[in-house]
Parts: structure tokens; C-alpha cells; sequence
């Protein structure tokens, strides 16, 4: 197939899915964000005990959910992606094996894609504390009482995919980073009592991050592109304490205050401050905060939305939500569940955005197979943005 009829197949592909064909322009890159629910529940029938082996089993049974992700990479064909919800396991039995079995085998007639760069590391979800931090009178390590909600370590990972290289010396995590160390971070209050709901050993204890907080940078054509990768907890799944609510709020907050170099910061290996000033970054994740709609939370999304560092002006849509929902503003819907709530923010600085989008097919595409329901691919969309240096 010559590079002619190529392109107009891709761009008649994403015409179908709502998108555009800008990525494929010369000087652009495409990031992307997409919570793909390849966690261990999704491959778990109900009433049953869940297995933390469960993504490994899928990915070698060539399960149909994860041949529909990768054939929605395949298709959107972003340069760098973080994909949440990717269990933590071991590389070559998870995030190496669905590169080498899915991404670069083609998928339904789809161009194979390769990732020649993978960053991935531990997370919160799942690690053990030895408090009773939900107050249900059990202390069971796991679920509500771990550092972060999640059945096992590493339930509800985090992975990083790159077609231009990461500078693996010089990323920084901030998975450790603790609630008494952020000024003025949101202490839930019981209802009932009227006492903070952490004590003091507790909340001494207490990380920011659910999952993590990951600063990755990626070599560009001589520049730095700073990827901001995170997964806030949901702000729901509590009670009138808000707990959940007030932690998501903190995890944003965090992601404020790196971009603006908070010198009460300090990354995994002690390293203080944030990111330099006049640095380029893309934030990527599904953050669990919506800015409009039932599910709203504008004070906690505003500090990104509102932010002069960061670019929020170009809105990804999709046609597929669009017709699905009446709300003005349902195009930019990134969930099933009415919401956007997944996003791509790249920097005022250095960076212009020329183009985005949703991957949400109108549901008489060939392509809405790929995402009617959860078990198809995910209850959440993949989210990207075309960007140039400059």
C-alpha cells in the first residue's frame, strides 16, 4: 500500500471514530491517556475471589477485551500513552507481554504499533497499613485500609508507553510523598463526632497518592517533554466524612503544585522542589474529577482547568458522546458514566495543542463494537491531544 492510500485509510478510520488524522502530520505528537480497566476485577466473575494473577492469565489467553484495547491503540496510534488501571506485575508477564502479543501484532487488519520505551513501577493500591483507616472496626491491611484502595499490591497500576526515548535517570516519582508534609491538606471530619477521622499516627502515616505521582521526561528532537502521570482516587465510595472527595482534591493539588516548583515537595529520593520554571509538560490520567455535570467538582478541577501554567483551552470531544447524551457540554464526556473526568493538559509553555480528541464511535460505526460496554474494552475512553514544540 502506498504512503497515499495509507493516510487516507487512517484518516477515514478516525473519521469514523470522531478523531482527525493531525497526529500523523510530520511535526506534531500525539499524547494520550486511557484507563483501559486491565486490572485483575475486570477479568473476575462476580462472587468470586479475585486473583492477583488474573491480568497475567488474560493477556496469555489472548482475551477479547485486551485485543479490543490494543486494536483502539492501534487505530488512535499515540506517541506516548499512560495507560491506567494496568495491574503492577512482573514486566515480561504484563506490560512487555501485551506490547509484544497485542501492540505489534496487528489487530483486526490494524497496523501493528511498537513501544520501544516502557516505564512502569510500583503504586499505592493494595499496600498494606497497619490501620483501620475507613473506621469500620477491621484492621485488614487491604481494600479501605491500604495506602491506597485495592485488593492486592498493585492492583490499579500505572504504565507509561513510548515511541521516542525515556530519560530513565532523571524520573521522579513521588509514590511516598505524605499528607502531614503538603501545607494545609484536607483532613476529613467524622460527622458524627466531629473529630478529625485519621489520628495523628495515622495521618503522620498517610500518603497524597492513591496509585503514584510520576514525573517521566521523554527526549524530542533535542527537547524535554515532562509526561505528569497520576490516577487520583475516585471522590466517591465514602461518606458524608468526604474523604475520598478530599483526598482526590490533595492528588490534584499535588499536580498544581509540582508544575509550579512548591518548594515544600520532595520526590522518592529526596530530591526537594518540583518541576523548573519554563519547563514543557503534558499532565496525563484519568484524575476522577469532573468540572461540569451531576458528578461536579469545580473547585478541585479548577486547579488545573484554571491554572496559567497549564494549556485548557482546546476541550477533546467525541461525536459518539455527543449524540449519546443531551447535556451541552456530554461531547467532552471521557466515561460511560456521564463525565469527563480522563484528560490530556499540556503546558502554556513551549507547547501548542493543534489538534484532539475521544475515542467514542457513534453507534452506528463499524467501530462502536470496540467500546458498547465495559466488556468490550473499558468504561472510560481514550483521551489524546496533538501537540507541536515550539
Amino acid at each position: 500500500m502506498n504512503s497515499k492510500v495509507y493516510m487516507a485509510a487512517i484518516s477515514s478510520v478516525l473519521l469514523l471514530a470522531g478523531t482527525s488524522s493531525a497526529a500523523f502530520a510530520a511535526d506534531t505528537l500525539r499524547v494520550a491517556t486511557f484507563n483501559v480497566s486491565m486490572d485483575a476485577t475486570n477479568y473476575t466473575k462476580q462472587g468470586e475471589q479475585v486473583n492477583p494473577n488474573a491480568l497475567i492469565e488474560a493477556l496469555q489467553n489472548n482475551h477479547p477485551q485486551i485485543k479490543n484495547i490494543a486494536e483502539i491503540i492501534q487505530r488512535v496510534r499515540p506517541d506516548i500513552l499512560l495507560l491506567n488501571e494496568f495491574d503492577y506485575v512482573a514486566k515480561e508477564q504484563g506490560i512487555e507481554y501485551f506490547k509484544t502479543h497485542y501492540l505489534t501484532k496487528s489487530q483486526n487488519k490494524q497496523p501493528a504499533i511498537n513501544y520501544p520505551y516502557t516505564y512502569i513501577a510500583p503504586v499505592n493500591t493494595g499496600l498494606k497499613t497497619p490501620f483501620d483507616l475507613d473506621n469500620d472496626g477491621q484492621v485488614t491491611g487491604v481494600k479501605g485500609d491500604a495506602y491506597g484502595f485495592g485488593l492486592f499490591e498493585g492492583h490499579y497500576g500505572m504504565a507509561v508507553l513510548s515511541r521516542y526515548p525515556i530519560d530513565f535517570d532523571n524520573i521522579r516519582t513521588l509514590q511516598n510523598f505524605k499528607n502531614k508534609d503538603m501545607p494545609g491538606a484536607q483532613m476529613p471530619v467524622d460527622p458524627v463526632t466531629g473529630e478529625n477521622w485519621y489520628n495523628n499516627e495515622e495521618w503522620q502515616a498517610l500518603r497524597v497518592s492513591s496509585k503514584s505521582f510520576w514525573d517521566i521526561p521523554v527526549k524530542i528532537k533535542g527537547n524535554t517533554l515532562h509526561v505528569i502521570a497520576s490516577h487520583p482516587t475516585p471522590p466517591v465510595f465514602d461518606g458524608a466524612e468526604d474523604r475520598n472527595g478530599k483526598r482526590n482534591h490533595d492528588e490534584i493539588r499535588l499536580i498544581k503544585d509540582y508544575v509550579a516548583n512548591a518548594n515544600y515537595l520532595y520526590d522518592d529520593k529526596g530530591v526537594k522542589g518540583g518541576l523548573a520554571a519554563q519547563s514543557r509538560f503534558v499532565i496525563v490520567g484519568d484524575l476522577n474529577a469532573a468540572p461540569e455535570g451531576d458528578k461536579k467538582r469545580p473547585d478541585t478541577t479548577n486547579q488545573l482547568l484554571k491554572n496559567p501554567l497549564i494549556n485548557s483551552q482546546f476541550v477533546p470531544h467525541s461525536k459518539g458522546a455527543k449524540t449519546s447524551y443531551p447535556q451541552k457540554y456530554g461531547a467532552a464526556y471521557t466515561a460511560y458514566w456521564q463525565a469527563r473526568v480522563d484528560y490530556v493538559l499540556p503546558s502554556t509553555y513551549g507547547l501548542d495543542v493543534v489538534d484532539g480528541g475521544v475515542f467514542w464511535p457513534v453507534k452506528n460505526s463499524e467501530l462502536y463494537r470496540l467500546i458498547k460496554d465495559r466488556n468490550a474494552s473499558s468504561d472510560h475512553r481514550m483521551v489524546w491531544l496533538d501537540i507541536s514544540m515550539k
